[in-house]
């Protein structure tokens, strides 16, 4: 279940997000003599319909003070030519090899569709992982964004709960919110499948999955904030390990 936006709202965030990487770009060059620091963590979220994967979002992004990207942002920064420039023209220039090297590791296999478009969304979810610190909804980012500097994590939930709650987001009886449940399960995951090749459902691609109708919103969004904070403190230990044997 995703947010819909508003367009007065959805332009009014697009203008704040780009003054945001604009920020981040110039905070970046002002410390440009000095060595670049390990490359920040992002969030790939991606949930089965029903467990208000775009609400829990947005809770870890209010607790950890980071931007989130849901599928509708997406959707509108990958087909929207002047916004997508303006991300990837904030893009750190120390950064850029990791966008250029991941793009092209991403694209040098066949585990990518060439559709433009998914080409479009691949170059726009890398450029947000390079400015890292971020949290992104859905759009496959789980596969796109190399797994070294991603938590990955997936929200799932017992069937039942997941019509209950499509049936209470979108007012329907069960037999309703069933088959708009099913539709949209068959959607995110047919997507994953034909332009990714991978199965969303596979728990080796994570590093978390967590039951929503066990913990709820913000229970996952603490469970989640954990451990990105146990991976950050491994990251941080390897670098300075792999610092001194050198």
């Amino acid at each position: 279940m995703d947010h819909q936006i508003p367009q007065d709202r959805l332009a009014d965030t697009l203008e704040h997000i780009c003054r945001h990487w604009g920020e981040k770009r110039r905070a970046a060059a002002s410390h440009s003599d000095s060595l670049p620091p390990p490359h920040p963590l992002t969030i790939a979220l991606s949930r089965e319909a029903g467990t208000q994967g775009t609400d829990v979002g947005h809770e870890v992004g209010t607790r950890l003070g980071w931007p989130v990207y849901d599928h509708e942002l997406l959707e509108r920064i990958a087909q929207d030519m002047g916004v997508r420039t303006s991300l990837l023209e904030s893009v750190d220039e120390r950064r850029m090899n990791w966008l250029k090297e991941a793009f092209e590791s991403l694209l040098d296999v066949p585990f990518v569709s060439e559709i433009a478009y998914v080409h479009r969304l691949v170059k726009t979810v890398l450029a947000l992982g390079s400015h890292g610190e971020c949290v992104i909804v859905g759009r496959g980012s789980a596969f796109i964004l190399p797994a070294e500097t991603t938590l990955r994590v997936r929200l799932i939930g017992p069937l039942k709960d997941r019509i209950a709650a499509m049936g209470q987001w979108l007012g329907v009886p069960d037999d309703e919110a069933t088959r708009q449940l099913a539709a949209l399960d068959r959607e995110r995951n047919t997507f994953v499948r034909d332009h990714f090749f991978k199965d969303s459902a596979d728990a080796r691609h994570y590093d978390l999955i967590l039951n929503f109708a066990r913990y709820g919103v913000r229970g996952c969004a603490e469970l989640i904030v954990d451990a990105l904070n146990r991976l950050q403190a491994l990251t941080t230990q390897r670098s300075q390990e792999a610092a001194t044997s050198s």
